[in-house]
């Protein structure tokens, strides 16, 4: 796996003791969740978008624009999440501000809706839901469980940006509500390379399987979800 290259030896050494990376596998009802894959961090107009989230995101875009096609096909339920829109208050960004309270004391333009807008290549259509999340985590203060529980759904195949932001968030609570997680090793992206990998890295020795996206494809190739109980 790509992200490997930068791990050193003796840490997958001190993982392997442990009896961390072992697979969890796939479930009988997948959903797939698309995290934040907005304009806001591939379009170079916005200041969200680095040169490594343009670069990587496009190719997330493909990935989640094939997985998609895959899921559709099965029915399988899909879920987006956007960034909520800011009020322009410090109860924005709580005590986690990291020099965000400049900006917002300073005033912020009118935001753009097309930022927070989804990427059209890989637009919801008819059935999906989107959330809007207020947090990194696309479980923190939204529906999202209520809602994969009435589809007795056990797998989430989570995709989207940022890889080290709010896709390892959602990873590591999908993990604590016990779901099975798995991750599209190229349906992910993030602003740097290197924040991008060692995350992958550590969610498949704990949360999630990282998966090359070929792989993820053709296990949801050999699914077939059961009817949704009413």
């Amino acid at each position: 796996m790509s992200y490997m290259d930068i791990i050193p030896e003796e840490d997958l050494k001190a993982y392997g003791k442990r009896g961390y990376g072992n697979r969890m596998g796939f479930g009988r009802r997948p959903a797939v969740v698309v995290v934040d894959m907005t304009n806001g961090f591939v379009d170079p107009k916005y200041p969200t978008a680095s040169h490594t989230s343009r670069t990587m995101g496009g190719k997330a875009v493909d990935a989640i624009g094939t997985l998609l096609t895959e899921a559709r096909i099965r029915s399988i339920p899909v879920v987006y999440t956007t960034p909520a829109e800011k009020t322009g208050l410090l109860f924005d960004v709580g005590v986690s501000r990291k020099g965000a309270e400049k900006v917002l004391r300073e005033g912020q333009a009118p935001s753009d809706p097309r930022e927070n807008a989804i990427i059209a290549a890989i637009a919801p259509k008819k059935g999906d839901l989107v959330i809007q999340k207020i947090k990194a985590s696309a479980f923190f203060c939204t529906p999202l469980v209520s809602y994969l529980t009435y589809l007795n759904v056990d797998t989430l195949i989570l995709t989207g940006m940022t890889t080290s932001g709010c896709v390892r968030a959602s990873v590591v609570d999908a993990a604590s509500y016990n779901f099975r997680v798995v991750v599209p090793e190229e349906g992910v992206a993030d602003r740097a390379v290197v924040p991008h990998k060692v995350n992958l890295f550590d969610m498949a020795m704990k949360y999630a399987d990282v998966m090359p996206l070929s792989e993820v494809v053709n296990a949801v190739r050999t699914l077939t979800p059961e009817p949704r109980t009413s």
